[in-house]
């Protein structure tokens, strides 16, 4: 059987209940639905998180792509973690990752963060090792920092980086969309609802809108008639974004996502919805 068409969203593992009986329906149901790519991480749950996406998906591991990351350390009580991005610990973690997820393969390997005071180029050298070996077919990193963005556009050969957007965090606009569409780097977002705000949590003061201001984006989303199809072909419609990222947890929430693909937002509505307010921008990181 040949892989589904993609559809340019892909779900967000995280939130999935530990000891959810449900989870292999779950992720089964997104994929007969064309949804075929996930992401986690190994910090998340101490591993376990990759252990139910290894635990649903290796029986048909030829129809899905899975992105992990790495570099949080958990310290030997499990109490804590700590920051390290060096190539020995990256080239002994992918191993425990592989393990979990029951492949031999990673789609897409991810730097869970990053600064300038990372040792970037051995970082890069062990996912170019990683990709020698095959035990990962890309490498990109998660961030939000455009400085250090740019410095990994320079170094290194990564396919993509994960970052926070929405119509409540327009920052990418200013630089890193544009920036990362012309290196044919793919854009994966996160943080797409912003919070859950764009569909049906309360507002609140988020990035420097205040909570009226969100209250204004609120109802002008609502006015679409979907507020969850609005907000993820908002980010999906910059030409350097591969992925939204929609976090799940029930088969309510993964309804409400599939439905979301069959309704089409007019592009003048989407440009409207940028109007709304001003985009905001990073005041850090710059």
């Amino acid at each position: 059987m040949s892989l589904p068409e993609p559809r340019n969203i892909g779900l967000g593992c995280m939130s999935l209940d530990s000891d959810g009986s449900e989870n292999v329906t779950l992720l089964r149901t997104a994929i007969d639905n064309g949804i075929i790519f996930f992401d986690t991480a190994d910090l998340y749950d101490k591993g376990r998180n990759e252990e139910i996406i290894g635990k649903a998906l290796s029986p048909i591991r030829s129809k899905v792509r899975i992105a992990t990351k790495v570099g949080n350390e958990w310290n030997k009580s499990g109490t804590d973690w700590r920051w390290n991005p060096t190539k020995e610990y990256i080239l002994k973690a992918v191993d425990k990752s592989l393990k979990r997820l029951q492949t031999d393969y990673i789609d897409l390997y991810q730097l869970h963060g990053g600064t300038l005071d990372d040792p970037i180029d051995e970082t890069i050298e062990a996912f170019e090792i990683l990709q020698e070996q095959g035990k990962i077919l890309n490498y990109g990193i998660s961030s939000i920092r455009p400085n250090v963005i740019e410095e990994w556009i320079k170094r290194s050969n990564m396919s993509s980086v994960m970052m926070q957007y929405s119509l409540l965090d327009r920052r990418p606009e200013e630089e890193c969309l544009d920036m990362l569409n012309k290196s044919d780097i793919s854009v994966i977002t996160r943080g797409t609802l912003a919070k859950g705000m764009l569909i049906d949590k309360p507002a609140k003061e988020y990035l420097g809108y205040s909570e009226q201001e969100v209250k204004l984006m609120q109802k002008a989303v609502s006015k679409t008639k979907n507020s969850l199809s609005a907000s993820i072909q908002y980010v999906n419609k910059h030409p350097a974004v591969d992925y939204a990222i929609i976090g799940i947890r029930t088969m309510e929430q993964l309804d409400e996502i599939i439905q979301s693909q069959t309704v089409n937002i007019p592009s003048e509505t989407l440009t409207e919805l940028s109007e709304v307010l001003e985009p905001n921008v990073y005041e850090k990181h710059r």
